[in-house]
């Protein structure tokens, strides 16, 4: 239990509750299983999931469990609102999706999960990245139940798997979701630490998996075999090129030109074998507004090209290209959003679940307490100022029109 002499004399029983919210779901592990290792263990969001249904279901949500990956579900939590509950006409529908898993802990000097408040900060794995806004919604709708008040808007409150790795399996199961059951959605807050303010587009991307085949020979004989390693380096000479062709060209938006970058280049069998394989990894970002067909056929083309006259195996990683995502900056909830905050609508340069939510006709922004810059680090921490912050905000949004 966070007592108030850990923060300040003068702290809300809100601030506090909130700290304390989010000290209790930081003590959760629920490390991405890619990011896995000794500190964390396996990992998995089943625990965090069910945690926030337990919570919500004791508030009143209807809470849905989806297994979208082992014992990985996304928790679905939907809270109605004033005008559904009186029957009064169509109520609008508003959901926040809080991606549950966090990145690895290996490097992290101190306990990753013990959620620990001093300097008025919270501490720990996920407390910015993104379990804050976990803290803050479930604050307020604890607050609004103790003070008899109503939300405006039907809320779905939803956790979901694999942001930080894996393709966005929770983000795209929740996408289907809304497709295939045809739910109204009016608008989406895609959680991450945007030091609220209402984030309206980013790059998107592509995975590109690039395999060169090669044949093997003795080494004091490369004639007789055909160097796959040779190969790829040209081939990481011809993406090189496209980048540098990319960020010369003009934005189509302000988010920026697409980009590409070689991260990684495996191969080789020995030191006295003409390597037979090389495998290369390059990470495309995709502006909004490039046709992304076109995209992975030139690069496709580009690679073999360059590879020739070896064989080349070309793929995307998770079989799709993520176009990038933007809403313009002037849209209602964009707008709402940076007049609550009183911050302007800016723009991100990470990706984020909203990638997923491109197809839906929903207004859709980026939004959460505290910043990017302390994520993933290995000391990691949110600002409570940052959570109450956020919490006003929350607040006055979906409490609107509430009577």
């Amino acid at each position: 239990m966070i007592s108030d002499s850990e923060i300040d004399a003068a702290d809300s029983p809100s601030r506090l509750r909130r700290a304390e919210l989010l000290s209790e779901l930081v003590g959760i592990n629920s490390v991405n299983p890619d990011h896995g290792g000794p500190k964390s263990g396996p990992g998995g969001e089943g625990d965090l999931a069910r945690w926030i249904g337990e919570k919500a279901d004791r508030l009143g949500a209807e809470v849905t469990l989806d297994e979208v990956l082992d014992n990985r579900p996304n928790v679905y939590c939907h809270f109605a609102g004033a005008h559904s509950k009186r029957g009064d006409g169509p109520p609008r529908t508003v959901c926040v999706d809080v991606h549950l898993d966090t990145v690895g802990v290996e490097h992290m000097p101190d306990d990753p999960f013990d959620g620990r408040l001093a300097d008025n900060r919270v501490y720990g794995r996920g407390s910015v990245d993104t379990k804050a806004t976990f803290a803050v919604v479930l604050e307020m709708l604890e607050s609004l139940q103790s003070e008899g008040r109503e939300l405006g808007p039907d809320l779905l409150l939803v956790g979901s798997i694999s942001e930080e790795m894996g393709g966005f399996p929770g983000a795209f199961a929740l996408q289907e979701r809304f497709a295939d059951r045809d739910l109204p959605v009016d608008q989406i807050v895609v959680a991450e630490p945007t030091m609220c303010a209402p984030v309206y587009g980013h790059k998107g991307g592509l995975g590109l998996e690039v395999m060169v085949r090669g044949a093997a020979a003795h080494s004091s004989k490369p004639h007789l075999g055909q160097n796959a390693i040779v190969a790829a380096s040209r081939v990481v000479a011809a993406l090189q090129a496209e980048h540098e062709r990319l960020v010369a060209g003009d934005a189509p938006t302000e988010v920026g030109t697409g980009t590409l970058a070689v991260t990684s280049i495996e191969g080789g069998l020995a030191r006295n074998i003409i390597p037979d394989g090389c495998r290369i990894f390059g990470d495309r970002r995709v502006a909004p507004g490039e046709d992304v067909e076109t995209m992975f056929e030139r690069l496709r083309s580009l690679v073999a090209d360059a590879a020739a006259p070896l064989e080349v195996e070309v793929a995307m990683s998770y079989d799709r290209v993520m176009p990038g995502f933007y809403r313009p900056a002037d849209s209602e909830l964009v707008s709402e959003l940076a007049r609550l905050s009183g911050n302007p609508a800016d723009i991100a340069s990470y990706g984020t679940n909203a990638l997923a939510y491109n197809d839906l006709d929903a207004e859709i922004v980026i939004f959460g307490p505290g910043s990017i810059d302390q994520a993933h680090k290995a000391v990691e921490w949110v600002d409570v100022d940052q959570l109450d912050i956020a919490g006003s905000i929350y607040r006055e949004w979906l409490t609107e029109h509430a009577r």
